[in-house]
């Protein structure tokens, strides 16, 4: 069976977790990998730019780079990014008949869409890369990208999000993510003081050290980033980001500046897809909060959906302020908020909205939400 049939025939979300899947399936086929140097990824926000602006730091050393993220937005490939470009359909394939020889028919069968995809990726990075950054799922402790030996961790903004899996408070869902960590990790600034507490903590238990992204940094590399900011029109927001992943080049030894670091089309982040339109696949709080800031003093209209385990109700109420109108568009799945109680609290909250058809060009759009959104908007809305 071919590699799409195969993915096609696994759901991409489950009600449970079985923890002890992905390890024993990975612990059955261990051989198989001769794994190179991995820098995990961890957080709620930030995990899929931090980890891009360190791969790509690390190619710019002359070095073969993997780079794993997830979900996709409309090709799986992009879930598998090596020396700057997406995994080709050959490799992808050759991969999957590899797994399907080796893998246990139960574990064929049971394994997740996802764990499937990180043993599948981590066999093609195998066999091209020196490092790899590897963006952990919604979890971390018992994330599939956890059962792989790292030499650094690196962990994003933690913030509400997947609460049905980690717990409904900061401290619950910064416990499982930053106990995946095994050695020195670095910390990118932090909107809540019970993360760096329960770091701190971590740290002293394993004997290691949390270097904090915000002040280890010299002033040249300050200056530097500021620079890469202003020179690739990067949103703001990215600028934290930028800082952490070079926080984790330092840590991992390069001394090298990263001044003429090559500008990045980062897909779905705060992304210019024409003069009118900035795409976003933010669907949390912390996200809503950081382009919120970003669109301050300015009005758009929102392309916006969501999914019914998402807060959509404080997501739309922090948009608010920037908010002309919001047009709902149509995406599928089981796990679709009701168009209904997204109404609702459109009502609830005074906002215009209607249903979106298509774009104008006398108007600015922001397309914030799911990967859904975005994939729906790219495939059936957006007409450059």
């Amino acid at each position: 069976m071919k590699l799409v049939e195969f993915l096609d025939e696994k759901p991409l979300y489950y009600d449970d977790i079985d923890y002890n899947r992905m390890p024993l399936a990975y612990e059955s086929i261990k051989t198989l990998y001769k794994l190179p140097k991995i820098i995990h990824i961890v957080g709620t926000n930030g995990k899929g730019t931090t980890g891009r602006f360190l791969a790509q730091m690390l190619f710019e050393q002359g070095l073969h780079v993997g780079h794993y993220t997830s979900p996709h937005i409309l090709n799986f490939n992009e879930r598998v990014w090596i020396d700057g470009f997406d995994v080709d359909d050959v490799s992808l394939e050759l991969a999957h008949q590899k797994l399907q020889n080796a893998l246990s028919p139960i574990f064929l069968q049971t394994l997740s869409y996802f764990e499937y995809t990180t043993l599948l990726s981590m066999l093609i990075f195998c066999q091209k890369c020196d490092y790899v950054v590897l963006e952990a799922g919604l979890g971390g402790e018992w994330d599939a990208t956890n059962v792989f030996e790292k030499i650094l961790s690196v962990v994003t903004p933690i913030g509400y999000d997947h609460q049905d899996f980690l717990g409904n408070t900061i401290a619950s869902i910064a416990t499982t993510k930053i106990n995946s960590v095994k050695s020195d990790f670095v910390l990118a600034k932090q909107c809540e003081q019970e993360v760096y507490d329960i770091a701190q903590k971590k740290a002293y238990e394993l004997g290691k050290c949390v270097i904090l992204a915000e002040n280890f940094l010299d002033k040249n590399d300050c200056l530097v980033i500021d620079e890469i900011v202003k020179r690739c029109d990067y949103a703001s927001f990215l600028k934290d980001n930028l800082t952490t992943a070079l926080c984790a080049f330092r840590k991992l030894g390069f001394k090298d500046s990263i001044r003429f670091l090559r500008a990045l089309e980062i897909k779905g982040r705060c992304q210019t897809i024409a003069p009118n339109v900035t795409l976003d696949v933010g669907h949390n709080p912390m996200s809503a909060y950081a382009i919120a800031k970003h669109f301050e003093g300015k009005k758009v209209i929102l392309v916006y959906n969501s999914f019914k385990d998402k807060d959509y109700a404080k997501i739309l109420s922090i948009l608010k302020p920037i908010v002309k109108e919001v047009q709902i568009i149509s995406i599928v799945g089981k796990r679709v908020a009701q168009q209904e109680d997204i109404i609702a609290v459109l009502k609830l909250l005074g906002m215009n909205y209607c249903l979106f058809s298509k774009i104008e060009k006398k108007e600015t759009y922001l397309v914030f939400g799911s990967f859904a959104v975005a994939e729906a908007f790219l495939k059936d809305g957006f007409e450059k």
